[in-house]
C-alpha cells in the first residue's frame, strides 16, 4: 500500500469496512486493561465500557477530532479505591468515585493555567530527554502485566504473538493493518479448541441491561452522606491526579511521536488535558473509573500506522454500544489471559520503542552527563519502584501511594529544571585539551622551523 509507508490519515480511503474493523480492532486492544480495572476494584463493567467510549468522544469533541487517543480506565487510582473501598465494599465505593471526579477538577485547573500562560512555558520542563525516557518507561512498567497473562498459557499467548508479527511483517493490504485482531481471533479460537475458555458467563448473562445502577454512582453518597469518609476520600485521592497529569504529558508525547504531528501544539496540551479531566469527571460520576489515555491503542498506531482519530472514535461507539449487551460484554471477558498478554506484549514494546524513536529523532545528546544523570533516574526509578511497590507517604491520616512511573516523571521534571545546561567543569577539562593541544602543535611547528 502506497500510504502505509507513511501512515494513513485518512482511513476513509480504505472504505467503511474495513474502518469498521480497525475500530473493533481498537476495541480489542484496550478492553482486556479497561475491564481488568473495575474486576480488581469492584466497580461495574459495563459502566466502565460505556464511559471509556463516551469519554473517549467527549475528549475527542474537545480536542476538535484531532488526536487518535483513547481513553481506558486508570490504574493509578487504583489504590486510592482500595483506601476507602479494601474489600471493594458496594456501599463504599461511590464515595472513591466523588474523590475521583475531584481529583479530575485538577486537569482543568492545569489546563486553565496552560491557557493562560501558554503551554510553551509548562512544555519547556518535558524536552526530549524527559519525555523519551517516560514514554519507554510507561512502556516497560507495562511489560509485567503482560507477562503476567503469558504465564497462564504460554502456547496460547505465542500463537497471538506469532499471527501478530506475521500479519504486520509479511500481510498485504487489510491483513498488514489488522495484526491485532487477527491474533486475538486466533489465539482465542485455539484455546478454545483446548478447552480453557469458560463459557458459563456468556450462557448465564442476558442480551440486552442498562449499564449503570444509581446505587453506585457518585450521585448516590449525597442521600445520607458521610461527611468524614467523603472528606476523607477527596484528600485520599485528589493528590493521585499529579501523577497521572504527568502520565498524560507522556503519553500525549508518545502519540504525536508515533503520529508525526505535534498533538501538544494543535490542538493544544490544555484541551487534551480538558478532555481527560472531564471524561474522568464523567466517568467517575457514574460510578466508572477514572479515564485515562491508553498505551495499548498507541501501540496499534505504531503498528498499524493508521493514525485516523475516525478509527478510533468508531472503537468507543462499539465499546459504548456492547455496554448495553451483558451478553456480548461477557463474551469478550471471557477472552484468555494469555491471548491478552501475547498481543499486549508487542504493544507495550512497541511504546518503549517510540521512546527510544523520540530520544533519536530529537538527537538528544548523551554524551551528557546531565542527560544520562536524568534519562538513568527516570527509568531506573519508574521500573525499579513499579516492581517492588509504589512509594507510600503518609500524611497525617491519609497515605498518598505514588507509582514508580509518577516518582521517575516528578524527579526528572524536577532534575531537568535544576540542572545546568552547560556542563562547565566538563567544557572547562574539555578547553584545557584544546589548549594542550594546541601547545604541542605550535611546538612542532616551531620545531620544523
Amino acid at each position: 500500500m502506497g500510504e502505509q509507508k507513511n501512515g494513513i490519515y485518512d482511513a476513509r480511503t480504505l472504505g467503511v469496512p474495513k474502518m469498521l474493523l480497525l475500530g473493533l480492532q481498537h476495541m480489542f486492544a484496550m478492553f482486556g486493561a479497561t475491564v481488568l480495572v473495575p474486576a480488581l476494584t469492584g466497580l461495574s463493567v459495563s459502566a466502565t465500557l460505556l464511559f471509556a467510549g463516551l469519554g473517549t468522544l467527549l475528549f475527542h469533541f474537545l480536542t476538535k477530532g484531532k488526536v487518535p487517543a483513547f481513553l481506558g480506565s486508570s490504574f493509578a487510582f487504583i489504590g486510592g479505591y482500595a483506601a476507602i473501598a479494601p474489600n471493594g465494599e458496594r456501599e463504599l465505593l461511590p464515595y472513591a468515585c466523588v474523590g475521583v471526579a475531584a481529583a479530575g477538577l485538577l486537569y482543568l485547573i492545569l489546563a486553565a493555567l496552560i491557557k493562560v500562560f501558554g503551554q510553551r512555558k509548562v512544555m519547556r520542563f518535558f524536552p526530549p530527554i524527559v519525555t523519551g525516557p517516560i514514554i519507554i518507561a510507561i512502556g516497560l512498567t507495562l511489560s509485567k502485566s503482560a507477562i503476567d497473562n503469558c504465564k497462564t498459557n504460554w502456547f496460547v499467548a505465542l500463537v497471538a504473538i506469532v499471527v501478530v508479527i506475521l500479519a504486520n511483517i509479511y500481510g498485504r493490504g487489510m491483513v498488514k493493518i489488522i495484526p491485532i485482531i487477527l491474533g486475538v481471533v486466533a489465539s482465542y479460537v485455539l484455546a478454545a479448541i483446548l478447552g480453557v475458555v469458560d463459557f458459563t458467563a456468556v450462557k448465564e448473562a442476558s442480551w440486552i441491561g442498562l449499564p449503570v445502577e444509581f446505587q453506585d454512582t457518585a450521585f448516590a453518597v449525597f442521600r445520607d452522606p458521610d461527611t468524614s469518609l467523603l472528606v476523607t476520600a477527596i484528600i485520599t485521592i485528589m493528590p493521585i491526579s499529579l501523577a497521572t497529569m504527568v502520565e498524560h504529558i507522556g503519553d500525549i508525547s508518545a502519540i504525536s511521536s508515533t503520529t508525526e504531528q505535534n498533538f501538544i501544539e494543535d490542538p493544544g496540551l490544555h484541551r487534551t488535558l480538558l478532555g481527560d479531566g472531564l471524561a474522568t469527571i464523567l466517568a467517575s460520576l457514574f460510578g466508572a473509573p477514572a479515564n485515562t489515555t491508553y498505551g495499548e491503542n498507541t501501540g496499534v498506531l505504531s503498528l498499524t500506522k493508521v493514525y485516523d482519530p475516525r478509527v478510533i472514535r468508531i472503537a468507543a461507539i462499539f465499546a459504548a454500544v456492547i455496554s448495553f449487551s451483558p451478553k456480548f460484554s461477557a463474551l469478550i471477558s471471557s477472552m484468555p489471559a494469555a491471548t491478552i498478554g501475547g498481543v499486549s506484549i508487542v504493544l507495550y514494546g512497541m511504546i518503549s520503542a517510540v521512546g527510544v524513536r523520540n530520544l533519536v529523532e530529537n538527537q538528544t545528546d548523551l554524551s551528557k552527563s546531565r542527560n544520562i544523570i536524568i534519562a538513568a533516574l527516570i527509568l531506573g526509578l519508574s521500573i525499579g519502584i513499579n516492581y517492588s511497590g509504589s512509594i507510600e507517604i503518609p500524611i497525617g491520616s491519609v497515605t498518598i501511594s505514588l507509582s514508580g512511573l509518577a516518582v521517575g516523571a516528578i524527579i526528572g521534571i524536577i532534575l531537568n529544571a535544576v540542572l545546568p545546561l552547560e556542563e562547565k567543569a566538563y567544557q572547562g577539562l574539555h578547553k584545557t585539551y584544546e589548549n594542550e593541544d594546541d601547545r604541542i602543535e605550535k611546538k612542532k611547528a616551531d620545531t620544523k622551523k
